[in-house]
């Protein structure tokens, strides 16, 4: 009888091509096999002679993590069988060919993600045990996978929230939203190795890295891991936070175009974090890191975003009688706008019916267990108020619906309260639309219509929950509850006589009436009002005044008087910060009875445009010639411009120009080549800064074709 040679490995093929096509991962390259859990890929071994079922025996072993054990989860052992059977690791549905065995492998959708090796047992009934090497593979999230905690049954959601690499971030003010392009770059062939960096250096894993691996199956666990680590505050995490004057340094948030340049910097620095990010930043570069690992993900602006730092659901904002917008007294303040992500998954943790979109914010606000994090909470949970479901839904919930109380303050205490606004928190909570670039209004997901009885009904649960049975005593509520609380005699309103440019002097007009009240039920009133505007701050407040007027009116009913006001561009010129947004301030004094009308006007200058124009076809390889076109409409010059070209599949990196001064009036054309790396639809963000405007940017969306064949 004649002796069989053992079976040797001799080579193998890991099908990376086709594997990552059918895995939605070939945008991160076609060199390596990167697969989603939950999902079969494909195999080819090459022996040494052909494949006897009966009596050759493979076994097959997957390790991820530093020292991997069955018992946690990062080691498995599975035997090449006929057939798959349920959700566990498995190799089956094997075809011999020749010398070589095509073997169907399959992942559990509760596999640990992460970077595997793959070896090979081969034995006999008789004989040693041979060990071969067959390769890595990384392995990901599925959100097409139903299985998976992160299932998404949507093609067009999943093409937005997962393969799409570009797209906008809102900013600006709840009357002047502004749409920042961002390139999120999630396919950049690094940019996968980075997140697993990220995972890496988080203080989970330092503390113990077999457990921390361990828990990398948990789509809740990685989140808030990757929540903490955006930001650097605990860690050496990827960004840190500047939300002052001065970026020397490093870069102003307002200079970033996109993620991958914030990521490559950090990996390439040995995880020291990059300067510097605002609220944005961290969304926009966490949102890279959660499609890459697979798990749809999308950036959310909230405008007039609450910061209750003390859970009580009123933020207090101070005025003097010079109407001047003083320092908060508490940390409370109210943003412009803050950002945060939405990512969408099955909530396991929390009792049925908060699945689906969640928030995590990696801005570092406030600890929670300990670490600068916040989520994932459920959208859901805080429409109804539940903020008592993890994780953090207290601090969110208050973002969108706290209450507005504004005192005048004098005499080293507040005297009177001015406004009590129940809506003026949480306004145009915004995304970007699938398949389109224009905005969505998500606000009804967060909270019933402003002033509705579920809306009330829903703050007074939470209100309940946050604050106990018996809400304490304030001098809020006092004087809420007491008759010092009542109508304005006389309504103020401001307009603008003429849209709002930098560099041009601002025209207003005071619009005021006189309506009846119960102080004064009747005859004319004389107000004296007091007029203060100053620059306001991202995260709330303002800083000193840059202009003043006082003013004296008499009131009687059936009239409207109206004066106009003039705010000089000298008087804003350097006092402004880099969001151009000033805030007029009203306060008028009514003779008769010495109460106060406050009156609020927030305005955002424009700055000048750029276009972006692509006359050709645009092919992989191939020179593309693009042309920007920049006219300073502004009366003073812009100095010290530079550009920055920016847009995955278009560009590797980055592209710098510097362009000088451009004179007030001028245009000026620059004409730049680029040479398109991937097919398909590609976005092109364009970044013109200067001395006097940070932020000058524009977008253009580029289809490139695959090259042709020569």
């Amino acid at each position: 009888m004649d002796q069989v040679a053992a079976l040797e490995l001799t080579s193998v093929d890991l099908q990376s091509h086709k594997n990552n096509k059918e895995h939605h991962t070939q945008e991160m390259g076609l060199k390596r096999l990167i697969v989603r859990r939950g999902q079969t890929f494909m195999l080819r071994l090459y022996f040494n002679r052909p494949f006897h079922s009966g009596t050759d025996y493979i076994i097959f072993v997957a390790e991820t993590g530093p020292e991997p054990t069955e018992l946690l989860g990062t080691r498995a052992t599975f035997a090449l069988t006929q057939a798959r059977q349920g959700n566990v690791w498995s190799a089956a549905d094997f075809t011999i060919d020749s010398s070589s065995l095509y073997v169907s492998f399959f992942t559990p959708t509760n596999a640990v993600i992460g970077p595997y090796t793959l070896k090979i047992e081969i034995s006999r009934s008789q004989g040693p045990r041979m060990v071969y090497p067959l390769g890595t593979f990384i392995l990901l999230f599925n959100p097409w996978s139903a299985e998976d905690d992160v299932y998404l049954p949507s093609e067009i959601l999943l093409q937005e929230y997962i393969l799409m690499d570009y797209g906008f971030v809102y900013k600006g003010h709840e009357r002047f939203i502004t749409s920042w392009p961002w390139n999120y770059g999630q396919f950049e062939e690094d940019i996968i190795d980075i997140c697993f960096e990220i995972l890496n250096k988080s203080l989970y894993f330092l503390k113990n890295p077999s457990k921390d691996y361990s828990q990398r199956n948990n789509v809740v666990y990685v989140c808030r891991v990757v929540s903490a680590m955006i930001n650097s505050n605990d860690d050496k995490g990827v960004l840190q936070g500047n939300w002052g004057e001065d970026y020397s340094g490093g870069v102003s948030p307002l200079e970033w175009n996109g993620s991958v340049a914030i990521l490559r910097q950090w990996s390439a620095r040995g995880g020291r974090p990059v300067k510097y990010g605002q609220c944005w930043v961290f969304a926009a570069v966490m949102c890279t890191v959660m499609r890459c690992l697979g798990i749809p993900t999308r950036v959310v602006s909230n405008f007039r975003s609450a910061h209750n730092m003390d859970g009580n659901l009123t933020i207090d904002t101070y005025y003097d009688q010079n109407a001047e917008m003083l320092p908060a007294q508490k940390r409370d303040k109210i943003w412009n706008f803050h950002v945060w992500d939405e990512c969408w998954m099955i909530r396991k943790d929390l009792p049925p019916g908060y699945n689906g979109w969640q928030v995590l914010d990696p801005t570092p606000q406030q600890t929670s267990s300990g670490l600068f994090c916040c989520g994932p909470a459920s959208v859901k949970a805080i429409r109804e108020g539940e903020v008592h479901l993890a994780y953090d839904t207290p601090f969110v919930y208050a973002e969108v619906n706290a209450d507005e109380v504004v005192w005048l303050f004098g005499d080293g205490q507040a005297q009177e309260i001015l406004v009590h606004n129940t809506s003026s928190v949480g306004k145009e909570i915004s995304t970007k639309m699938v398949v389109s670039d224009q905005r969505q209004n998500i606000t009804s997901s967060y909270k019933y219509p402003e002033g509705s009885p579920e809306e009330r009904s829903v703050f007074m649960k939470a209100s309940r929950k946050m604050l106990g049975p018996s809400r304490a005593s304030s001098p809020f509520l006092d004087l809420l509850g007491s008759e010092g609380f009542q109508d304005p005699p006389a309504q103020l309103q401001l307009h603008l006589a003429r849209p709002p440019e930098w560099g041009q002097d601002l025209l207003l007009k005071l619009h005021a009436r006189r309506v009846p009240d119960r102080a004064h039920p009747q005859g004319p009133i004389r107000l004296e009002v007091r007029f203060c505007a100053q620059a306001l701050l991202h995260k709330g407040g303002a800083r000193e005044p840059l202009w003043r007027k006082t003013a004296h009116l008499d009131l009687d009913f059936g009239e409207e008087v109206r004066l106009p006001l003039l705010l000089p561009f000298d008087n804003y010129r350097k006092k402004l910060m880099d969001e151009k947004l000033i805030r007029v301030s009203g306060i008028a004094r009514v003779e008769q009875t010495g109460r106060s009308v406050l009156v609020l006007k927030d305005i955002s200058l424009e700055t000048p445009h750029l276009s972006i124009e692509v006359p050709e076809r645009a092919e992989v390889g191939k020179a593309l010639r693009v042309h920007i076109t920049l006219t300073n409409t502004l009366t003073v010059a812009l100095r010290n411009c530079t550009m920055v070209l920016e847009g995955s599949g278009l560009i590797d990196g980055q592209i710098s120009k510097n362009i000088g001064t451009v004179v007030g009036g001028h245009t000026i054309e620059i004409q730049v080549d680029l040479y398109p790396i991937k097919a398909g639809r590609r976005q092109l963000q364009v970044l013109i800064s200067s001395s006097e405007v940070k932020e000058i940017k524009g977008y253009k969306h580029i289809f490139v074709a695959t090259a042709r064949a020569s």
